[in-house]
Protein backbone atom coordinates (compact mmCIF):
# COMPACT_ATOMS: atom_id res chain seq x y z
CA UNK A 1 0.00 0.00 0.00
CA UNK A 2 1.59 3.54 -0.37
CA UNK A 3 1.74 6.12 1.33
CA UNK A 4 -1.23 8.59 1.43
CA UNK A 5 -1.33 12.11 2.56
CA UNK A 6 -1.36 12.60 6.65
CA UNK A 7 -3.89 15.19 7.94
CA UNK A 8 -1.86 16.45 10.11
CA UNK A 9 0.61 16.98 7.85
CA UNK A 10 -0.13 17.73 4.37
CA UNK A 11 -3.57 18.72 5.57
CA UNK A 12 -2.74 21.14 8.72
CA UNK A 13 -4.20 23.98 6.62
CA UNK A 14 -6.23 22.20 4.24
CA UNK A 15 -8.63 25.02 3.10
CA UNK A 16 -12.10 24.86 4.91
CA UNK A 17 -10.86 22.37 7.27
CA UNK A 18 -12.99 23.89 9.85
CA UNK A 19 -15.61 22.05 7.86
CA UNK A 20 -13.89 19.37 7.72
CA UNK A 21 -15.11 15.63 9.00
CA UNK A 22 -14.02 11.63 8.26
CA UNK A 23 -16.54 9.14 8.21
CA UNK A 24 -16.82 4.98 7.76
CA UNK A 25 -18.53 3.71 5.02
CA UNK A 26 -17.77 0.02 3.91
CA UNK A 27 -13.80 -0.16 4.10
CA UNK A 28 -13.52 3.82 3.39
CA UNK A 29 -12.80 6.08 5.52
CA UNK A 30 -14.20 9.04 4.04
CA UNK A 31 -13.18 13.43 4.15
CA UNK A 32 -15.96 15.04 3.63
CA UNK A 33 -16.36 18.60 3.94
CA UNK A 34 -19.67 20.78 4.78
CA UNK A 35 -20.97 23.64 4.96
CA UNK A 36 -23.51 26.67 4.25
CA UNK A 37 -27.14 26.27 4.93
CA UNK A 38 -30.38 25.98 2.34
CA UNK A 39 -30.64 23.47 -0.50
CA UNK A 40 -28.32 20.49 -0.72
CA UNK A 41 -25.26 21.09 -3.58
CA UNK A 42 -23.03 18.08 -4.09
CA UNK A 43 -19.47 18.68 -5.55
CA UNK A 44 -17.46 15.73 -6.96
CA UNK A 45 -13.75 16.61 -8.02
CA UNK A 46 -12.00 15.30 -11.02
CA UNK A 47 -8.99 12.38 -11.60
CA UNK A 48 -6.15 13.38 -9.19
CA UNK A 49 -7.54 16.22 -7.71
CA UNK A 50 -9.07 16.66 -3.85
CA UNK A 51 -11.80 18.99 -2.23
CA UNK A 52 -9.18 21.68 -2.16
CA UNK A 53 -10.26 22.39 -5.68
CA UNK A 54 -13.57 23.84 -4.44
CA UNK A 55 -11.94 26.00 -1.98
CA UNK A 56 -13.20 29.24 -2.73
CA UNK A 57 -16.09 28.46 -4.71
CA UNK A 58 -17.45 26.24 -1.84
CA UNK A 59 -17.59 29.35 0.59
CA UNK A 60 -19.23 31.17 -1.53
CA UNK A 61 -21.53 28.85 -2.84
CA UNK A 62 -22.64 28.12 0.80
CA UNK A 63 -24.15 31.69 1.01
CA UNK A 64 -26.71 30.00 -0.85
CA UNK A 65 -26.54 26.15 -0.58
CA UNK A 66 -25.59 23.58 2.36
CA UNK A 67 -22.60 22.66 0.42
CA UNK A 68 -20.93 18.91 0.86
CA UNK A 69 -17.58 17.88 -1.51
CA UNK A 70 -15.53 14.50 -0.64
CA UNK A 71 -12.58 13.23 -1.40
CA UNK A 72 -12.93 10.85 -3.97
CA UNK A 73 -11.90 6.97 -2.85
CA UNK A 74 -8.01 6.88 -2.57
CA UNK A 75 -7.58 10.79 -3.23
CA UNK A 76 -6.45 13.30 -1.07
CA UNK A 77 -7.29 12.42 2.84
CA UNK A 78 -10.22 8.97 1.61
CA UNK A 79 -8.98 5.94 2.04
CA UNK A 80 -7.81 3.37 -1.15
CA UNK A 81 -10.08 0.86 -1.74
CA UNK A 82 -9.50 -2.87 -1.16
CA UNK A 83 -9.67 -3.64 -4.77
CA UNK A 84 -9.05 -2.16 -8.40
CA UNK A 85 -12.95 -2.15 -9.15
CA UNK A 86 -13.53 0.77 -6.47
CA UNK A 87 -11.55 2.76 -8.73
CA UNK A 88 -13.66 2.52 -11.35
CA UNK A 89 -16.87 4.18 -12.52
CA UNK A 90 -19.44 1.72 -11.53
CA UNK A 91 -17.33 1.40 -8.27
CA UNK A 92 -16.90 5.15 -7.59
CA UNK A 93 -20.25 5.66 -7.97
CA UNK A 94 -21.69 2.74 -5.80
CA UNK A 95 -19.09 4.28 -3.07
CA UNK A 96 -20.64 7.65 -3.30
CA UNK A 97 -24.18 6.23 -3.15
CA UNK A 98 -23.64 4.53 -0.07
CA UNK A 99 -21.94 7.79 1.51
CA UNK A 100 -24.84 9.86 0.43
CA UNK A 101 -26.78 7.14 2.17
CA UNK A 102 -24.91 6.63 5.40
CA UNK A 103 -24.41 10.92 5.83
CA UNK A 104 -28.68 11.23 4.96
CA UNK A 105 -28.39 13.58 2.50
CA UNK A 106 -30.17 13.84 -0.40
CA UNK A 107 -28.76 16.16 -3.07
CA UNK A 108 -31.40 19.27 -4.70
CA UNK A 109 -28.49 19.81 -7.70
CA UNK A 110 -24.91 18.09 -8.25
CA UNK A 111 -21.88 19.81 -9.86
CA UNK A 112 -19.11 17.27 -11.28
CA UNK A 113 -15.44 18.64 -12.66
CA UNK A 114 -14.02 16.72 -15.75
CA UNK A 115 -14.46 13.06 -14.32
CA UNK A 116 -16.97 13.83 -11.40
CA UNK A 117 -18.92 14.60 -14.17
CA UNK A 118 -19.05 11.17 -15.05
CA UNK A 119 -19.52 9.88 -12.23
CA UNK A 120 -22.66 11.68 -10.82
CA UNK A 121 -23.88 11.36 -14.72
CA UNK A 122 -23.32 7.62 -13.67
CA UNK A 123 -25.42 7.82 -10.25
CA UNK A 124 -28.20 9.68 -11.94
CA UNK A 125 -28.65 7.30 -14.21
CA UNK A 126 -28.51 4.08 -11.76
CA UNK A 127 -31.27 6.37 -9.93
CA UNK A 128 -28.98 6.60 -6.87
CA UNK A 129 -29.85 10.48 -7.11
CA UNK A 130 -32.36 12.84 -8.52
CA UNK A 131 -31.05 16.11 -8.37
CA UNK A 132 -33.29 18.76 -9.79
CA UNK A 133 -30.14 19.61 -12.74
CA UNK A 134 -26.98 17.94 -13.29
CA UNK A 135 -23.85 20.29 -13.83
CA UNK A 136 -21.08 19.37 -15.52
CA UNK A 137 -17.96 21.50 -15.48
CA UNK A 138 -15.23 20.76 -18.50
CA UNK A 139 -16.85 17.17 -17.96
CA UNK A 140 -15.17 14.09 -19.43
CA UNK A 141 -18.19 12.51 -19.71
CA UNK A 142 -17.30 10.52 -23.76
CA UNK A 143 -14.82 8.03 -24.56
CA UNK A 144 -11.17 9.51 -26.28
CA UNK A 145 -11.09 9.52 -29.33
CA UNK A 146 -8.25 8.09 -32.19
CA UNK A 147 -5.10 7.07 -30.96
CA UNK A 148 -5.04 8.81 -27.77
CA UNK A 149 -8.51 6.69 -27.18
CA UNK A 150 -6.99 3.28 -28.21
CA UNK A 151 -3.85 3.94 -26.16
CA UNK A 152 -4.85 5.71 -22.90
CA UNK A 153 -6.27 2.80 -20.71
CA UNK A 154 -3.93 0.20 -21.63
CA UNK A 155 -0.39 2.32 -20.85
CA UNK A 156 -2.59 3.20 -17.51
CA UNK A 157 -3.36 -0.39 -17.04
CA UNK A 158 0.51 -0.66 -17.61
CA UNK A 159 1.33 2.22 -14.86
CA UNK A 160 -1.41 0.80 -12.69
CA UNK A 161 0.82 -2.78 -12.59
CA UNK A 162 4.01 -1.51 -11.63
CA UNK A 163 4.31 -0.05 -8.13
CA UNK A 164 7.45 1.71 -9.03
CA UNK A 165 5.53 3.86 -10.92
CA UNK A 166 3.38 6.00 -8.36
CA UNK A 167 6.18 6.48 -6.52
CA UNK A 168 8.90 7.98 -9.96
CA UNK A 169 5.93 10.17 -10.84
CA UNK A 170 5.57 11.65 -7.16
CA UNK A 171 9.42 12.27 -7.08
CA UNK A 172 8.81 13.96 -10.54
CA UNK A 173 6.28 16.32 -8.77
CA UNK A 174 8.80 16.96 -6.32
CA UNK A 175 11.32 18.71 -8.81
CA UNK A 176 10.76 22.24 -9.16
CA UNK A 177 8.08 23.71 -11.91
CA UNK A 178 7.06 20.09 -12.48
CA UNK A 179 3.29 20.50 -10.56
CA UNK A 180 3.62 24.13 -12.16
CA UNK A 181 3.96 22.46 -15.79
CA UNK A 182 0.56 20.02 -14.69
CA UNK A 183 -1.10 22.88 -13.87
CA UNK A 184 -0.10 25.39 -16.68
CA UNK A 185 -1.00 21.82 -19.29
CA UNK A 186 -4.54 22.55 -18.37
CA UNK A 187 -5.48 25.71 -19.94
CA UNK A 188 -5.28 27.36 -16.18
CA UNK A 189 -3.39 29.94 -14.43
CA UNK A 190 -3.29 29.30 -10.54
CA UNK A 191 -1.76 31.14 -7.94
CA UNK A 192 1.05 29.83 -5.93
CA UNK A 193 -1.03 28.40 -3.23
CA UNK A 194 -3.57 26.69 -5.35
CA UNK A 195 -0.06 24.98 -7.10
CA UNK A 196 1.01 24.47 -3.58
CA UNK A 197 -1.95 22.42 -2.59
CA UNK A 198 -1.48 20.26 -5.81
CA UNK A 199 2.18 19.85 -5.35
CA UNK A 200 1.18 18.61 -1.19
CA UNK A 201 -0.87 15.98 -3.10
CA UNK A 202 0.87 15.09 -5.77
CA UNK A 203 4.45 14.28 -4.11
CA UNK A 204 2.46 11.22 -2.15
CA UNK A 205 2.14 8.24 -3.96
CA UNK A 206 -0.30 6.74 -2.14
CA UNK A 207 -2.59 9.55 -4.25
CA UNK A 208 -0.67 9.57 -7.31
CA UNK A 209 -1.56 5.33 -7.41
CA UNK A 210 -5.12 6.22 -7.29
CA UNK A 211 -5.24 8.90 -10.09
CA UNK A 212 -3.77 6.12 -12.06
CA UNK A 213 -5.86 3.16 -11.06
CA UNK A 214 -8.50 5.26 -11.72
CA UNK A 215 -7.70 5.95 -15.24
CA UNK A 216 -6.72 2.49 -15.65
CA UNK A 217 -10.52 1.65 -14.87
CA UNK A 218 -12.14 4.31 -16.45
CA UNK A 219 -14.45 2.68 -19.29
CA UNK A 220 -16.80 5.68 -20.50
CA UNK A 221 -18.43 3.15 -23.20
CA UNK A 222 -21.08 2.34 -20.91
CA UNK A 223 -21.77 5.46 -20.36
CA UNK A 224 -21.78 6.83 -23.92
CA UNK A 225 -24.13 3.98 -24.70
CA UNK A 226 -26.81 5.10 -21.40
CA UNK A 227 -26.51 8.64 -22.10
CA UNK A 228 -29.74 8.90 -24.18
CA UNK A 229 -31.89 7.88 -21.19
CA UNK A 230 -30.85 10.16 -18.75
CA UNK A 231 -33.64 11.97 -17.61
CA UNK A 232 -31.71 14.63 -15.24
CA UNK A 233 -31.46 18.16 -17.06
CA UNK A 234 -27.58 17.99 -18.22
CA UNK A 235 -26.25 21.88 -18.19
CA UNK A 236 -22.33 21.44 -19.31
CA UNK A 237 -20.27 24.21 -18.39
CA UNK A 238 -17.42 24.62 -21.09
CA UNK A 239 -14.43 26.72 -20.45
CA UNK A 240 -13.25 28.24 -23.21
CA UNK A 241 -9.43 27.87 -22.85
CA UNK A 242 -9.60 24.52 -21.57
CA UNK A 243 -6.84 22.05 -22.87
CA UNK A 244 -7.50 19.11 -20.96
CA UNK A 245 -11.39 18.46 -22.33
CA UNK A 246 -11.67 20.51 -25.46
CA UNK A 247 -14.57 22.50 -25.31
CA UNK A 248 -15.61 20.54 -28.89
CA UNK A 249 -16.62 17.21 -26.31
CA UNK A 250 -19.76 19.37 -25.96
CA UNK A 251 -21.33 19.00 -29.45
CA UNK A 252 -20.36 15.07 -29.47
CA UNK A 253 -22.34 14.81 -26.03
CA UNK A 254 -24.99 16.89 -27.94
CA UNK A 255 -25.05 14.23 -30.96
CA UNK A 256 -25.45 11.74 -28.17
CA UNK A 257 -28.17 13.72 -25.67
CA UNK A 258 -29.84 16.64 -27.54
CA UNK A 259 -31.87 17.68 -24.38
CA UNK A 260 -28.04 18.56 -23.20
CA UNK A 261 -27.79 22.53 -22.58
CA UNK A 262 -23.94 24.15 -23.32
CA UNK A 263 -23.06 27.72 -21.17
CA UNK A 264 -19.68 28.74 -22.26
CA UNK A 265 -17.06 30.12 -19.70
CA UNK A 266 -14.72 32.50 -21.61
CA UNK A 267 -11.34 33.54 -21.14
CA UNK A 268 -10.41 30.53 -18.30
CA UNK A 269 -9.18 26.70 -18.61
CA UNK A 270 -9.85 23.14 -17.29
CA UNK A 271 -9.43 24.58 -13.54
CA UNK A 272 -12.28 27.25 -14.36
CA UNK A 273 -13.99 27.11 -10.96
CA UNK A 274 -10.18 27.90 -9.04
CA UNK A 275 -9.28 30.81 -10.96
CA UNK A 276 -12.52 32.37 -11.46
CA UNK A 277 -14.43 31.21 -8.31
CA UNK A 278 -17.20 34.35 -8.40
CA UNK A 279 -17.62 33.61 -12.05
CA UNK A 280 -18.50 30.22 -11.69
CA UNK A 281 -20.48 30.58 -8.79
CA UNK A 282 -22.52 33.21 -10.33
CA UNK A 283 -23.71 30.41 -12.99
CA UNK A 284 -24.54 28.12 -10.41
CA UNK A 285 -26.70 29.97 -8.29
CA UNK A 286 -28.72 31.14 -11.84
CA UNK A 287 -29.20 27.44 -12.24
CA UNK A 288 -30.24 27.15 -8.89
CA UNK A 289 -33.11 30.03 -9.35
CA UNK A 290 -33.86 28.41 -12.88
CA UNK A 291 -34.73 24.73 -11.17
CA UNK A 292 -36.21 26.28 -7.76
CA UNK A 293 -33.45 26.48 -5.20
CA UNK A 294 -33.18 29.98 -4.79
CA UNK A 295 -34.72 32.98 -5.21
CA UNK A 296 -34.10 35.94 -7.32
CA UNK A 297 -30.31 37.32 -6.95
CA UNK A 298 -31.24 40.21 -3.95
Amino acid sequence: MHQKPDWEIEGRDWPNRETSRFIEVGDLRWHVQQLGAGPILLLVHGTGSATHSWRDLAPLLAQDFTVISVDLPGHGFTGSPKDDEGLSLPGMAASLSALLNALGVTPDLVLGHSAGAAILARMCLDHCITPRALISENGALLPLRGLAGHWFAPAARFFATHPLIPKFFAWRAGIAGGVQDLVDSTGSRLDQRGVDLYRRLVVSPGHVAAAIGMMAQWDLDALERDLPRLTTPLIMLVAERDSTVSPAEARRVRAVLPSVEVETIPGFGHLAHEEAPAVVAALIRGIGERFGLLGPFV
